[in-house]
């Protein structure tokens, strides 16, 4: 298992464009799990409307966890999205 903590900067949080995108980006992995925390809830990265509920704004901390066997790979690719778009 890996994961990494990030603070949400984009101005509207999660919303419907960057969750889409992250749902994309999560099902290039699919034998992985990976799963996005706030606030002790959690959501899998492949469930867009689960995901969007979490309500992440900015200045939110989230953690994301990847269990599988790309979850290196899952992690680094992961780390860079969020830096680009969240």
């Amino acid at each position: 298992m890996q994961q990494f903590t990030y603070i949400i900067q984009d101005s509207l949080g999660i919303h419907a464009r960057p969750a889409g995108l992250l749902v994309k980006e999560a099902k290039q992995y699919p034998d992985t799990t990976l799963t996005l925390t706030k606030d002790g809830k959690s959501a899998k990265l492949n469930q867009l409307m689960r995901l969007l509920s979490l309500g992440v704004k900015q200045g939110d901390t989230v953690t994301l966890t990847a269990e599988g066997p790309a979850e290196a790979q899952a992690v680094a690719a992961l780390q860079e999205f969020f830096k680009e778009n969240l």
